[in-house]
């Protein structure tokens, strides 16, 4: 096992390799830029490195900077948590090529799952489903307007280098095609530097299931189950489940298998993530390959039992996996709610500030991975993930009662959070009944009003009780007819303290 890793991220994630590091007794150590001089996970580790200025661009994202790094503390292998250099070919083969092990897969299977037209070949020709669409990259409008005519609209414009929802338009129609792969292409070119895109059928109304798979470097592969993320919005994930309600141990098994034949046609190894869309009549088609740690790998860790974040470093250095399908069993119900310094009641807007007041949930059944802390001023220039609060229980209706606590109990004060959104998600009858797909949010956000306010009310109450019991606790009983205000009561022995 490695003497001492470096982690090359920020946020909750980072802080959450860190604890598994701790746990298993290796040294650790971390970078941070400008405006993570006070972050959480630089509390956790070993040692940290200064890394430069707040933007990505001059720090999280200089791969020169990070293997300088790397060497000079020590470091033999480096994490990548998700999102900044976690996808990304270059830095793994520079981890390479310079003798560090990247905690993750080889740069070659990273270049092939993340190049979206390649990776759709490679799992056509191994037989698993795939979405209908154009055969290669589409340059041109003549090339577009003959794959709609083939697989008929509504399509979906996708960037071939990229995801989060950057580079994609749905077409509905004819006269919108030409714009809208224009305004795709400039978008791709924007975000990944590469204009390339593609079209397939889109899919109304469907499912959004994912497989998460660990691969040994030996040739060892199994799959850790499904989980939901069809709660999105504009395709980016914000609450995951496990198990999905419309999972059927005979769907779960050809899922999966799908899962684990993609990661061996590939020749991954590490922690991925095998993603798929399932419509109305359960027909299952490979979408992408995540070759990174998700943010929603807890969920499957509630469920299984299994830390996916130690079983990434054992198959890095080179442990022959542990686990065996057989082995492999789903207990219970989670749930992950990401948590967010956004407004969800001004269209998600941003809100970045000093964190004034911190009060997470706990009890039986609660996960909270944070990456904030009281004082700590939520930045501008980064994802606006802060948190992820999950939840286990031994059924899905219990998860979701116990999610619904522990929303309730989540006090953040000083900047806006999504949790107001999630309070609103897991009271409203189609996600209840498990009855909703990726256009959930699109079909209830614009029909609701949120009711924060009902539960700084509650709070208020709570502790003006409080204060009332304490005062008649401590107030010699009035003759009968006489009446003092609590209030008053309060305010005199304010004043008699200050005396």
């Amino acid at each position: 096992m490695f003497r001492k890793i470096l982690v090359a991220n920020r946020g909750e994630i980072a802080v959450r390799v860190l604890r598994a590091c701790r746990e298993m007794n290796i040294n650790s150590a971390t970078v941070y830029s400008d405006a993570d001089r006070d972050a959480l996970h630089t509390r956790y580790a070993g040692e940290v490195y200064y890394l430069g200025p707040a933007p990505a661009t001059e720090s999280y994202l200089k791969i020169e900077k990070i293997i300088e790094i790397a060497k000079q503390s020590q470091a033999e292998a480096i994490h990548p948590g998700y999102g900044f250099l976690a996808e990304n070919t270059e830095f793994a083969r520079a981890c390479e090529e310079n003798g560090i092990v990247f905690v993750g897969p080889n740069s070659r299977a990273i270049e092939l799952l993340g190049d979206k037209i390649a990776s759709k070949e490679t799992m056509s020709q191994a037989g698993i489903p795939v979405i209908p669409g154009s055969e290669g990259a589409v340059e041109e409008e003549d090339m577009a307007y003959r794959v709609v005519e083939e697989i008929g609209f509504p399509v979906l414009i996708k960037a071939a280098g990229g995801g989060g929802g950057k580079g994609m338009r749905v077409v509905r129609d004819r006269k919108n095609l030409a714009g809208s792969m224009k305004q795709a292409m400039n978008e791709a070119r924007s975000a990944f530097g590469n204009p390339t895109i593609f079209i397939e059928k889109f899919l109304e109304s469907p499912r959004h299931i994912e497989f998460q798979i660990l691969a040994d470097n030996h040739g060892n592969v199994v799959h850790l189950g499904e989980r939901e993320c069809s709660v999105q919005r504009r395709h980016q994930k914000l609450i995951e489940e496990s198990p999905s309600v419309i999972m059927t141990p005979e769907l779960r098994n050809h899922m999966g298998e799908a899962a684990v034949k993609a990661v061996t046609v590939s020749k991954y190894n590490n922690a991925g993530t095998v993603e798929f869309m399932v419509d109305k009549d359960k027909n299952y088609y490979f979408l992408e390959m995540n070759t990174r740690l998700q943010v929603e790998h807890p969920v499957t860790e509630l469920i299984t039992g299994i830390d996916i974040v130690k079983e990434q470093l054992r198959i890095a250095s080179g442990e022959v996996l542990s686990l065996k399908q057989s082995d492999i069993t789903m207990n219970g119900a989670a749930i992950e709610c990401r948590i967010s310094a956004e407004d969800p009641e001004k269209n998600f807007a941003p809100s970045t500030g000093k964190i004034a007041e911190l009060v997470e949930p706990g009890g039986i059944g609660v996960r909270v991975d944070s990456g904030i802390h009281k004082g700590f001023e939520v930045p501008i220039y980064y994802d606006p993930l802060i948190a992820k609060l999950l939840v286990w229980a031994p059924t899905r209706k219990g998860a979701i009662v116990r999610m619904t606590r522990a929303l309730a109990e989540y006090n953040i004060r000083g900047i806006k959070t999504s949790i107001p959104f999630h309070l609103l998600v897991m009271e409203h009858p189609k996600f209840v009944e498990g009855d909703y797909d990726t256009t959930f949010i699109d079909k209830v956000l614009g029909k609701i009003e949120y009711k924060k306010s009902n539960y700084e009310v509650a709070a208020i109450s709570s502790v003006v009780s409080k204060i009332l019991s304490s005062e008649r606790a401590r107030t010699p009983a009035m003759k009968k007819g006489a009446s003092v205000s609590p209030w008053k009561l309060t305010g005199r022995q304010a004043m008699m303290r200050k005396r």
